[in-house]
């Protein structure tokens, strides 16, 4: 069943729209500080409106109702600026904390600990402490080149516990290589 929409509920309509708009923008820009955006929430109750006409058009306090879908929707507009911007403070701070640990450790850098002469002992000697099934499955990942899942395929195991043996030799070699950061970090990646 379809409702036609009488010229008489067209006129009405026409006449709240004009009677009340502006005044219910300039609320909504008062809270809102952007015009556009208070544009938008006054055009979606007016919107609201049109599309509940015929329950609305009898209501007792029209200004009242629009007046409160206006403060509710500028509510949840706020509500939702407010959460989208702290969630951008936080990658911020994140982001932050990321760019002084690399900073600090750029500074800390030594590039002499790369001409050691025996940083290839250093490194093999701690790769050697793995335990057998983890050492072998660093060296075909991070020294030959492999893919965990092909290394899963060519020792027949299942994925995951080459990613479990791979997080052991990282917290191993980690422990073992402390004093050479900057190696580990080039070593891990």
């Amino acid at each position: 069943m379809t409702l036609k929409i009488s010229s008489q509920h067209t006129d009405q309509f026409e006449e709240i729209y004009r009677s009340h708009y502006a005044r219910m923008k300039r609320f909504a820009a008062e809270y809102l500080l952007c015009e556009e955006d208070a544009e938008n929430i006054v055009q979606d109750v007016f919107l609201n409106l049109w599309e509940q006409q015929f329950v609305l058009m009898s209501h007792t306090n029209l200004f009242a109702y629009l007046f409160t879908s206006t403060k509710n929707r500028c509510l949840d507009f706020l509500r939702h600026k407010t959460i989208v911007r702290r969630t951008a403070e936080i990658l911020m701070d994140e982001q932050n904390l990321q760019l002084k640990m690399k900073l600090q450790s750029l500074e800390a850098f030594d590039e002499k600990i790369f001409s050691e002469p025996d940083i290839e002992s250093i490194v093999q000697k701690a790769i050697e402490t793995l335990p057998e099934k983890c050492r072998e499955i660093f060296v075909m990942n991070k020294i030959e080149g492999k893919k965990q899942k092909n290394i899963a395929a060519e020792l027949n195991i299942s994925i995951h516990t080459v990613e479990s043996q791979m997080a052991i030799a990282h917290r191993k070699l980690k422990e073992a290589l402390q004093d050479y950061i900057p190696l580990l970090i080039f070593l891990l990646i």
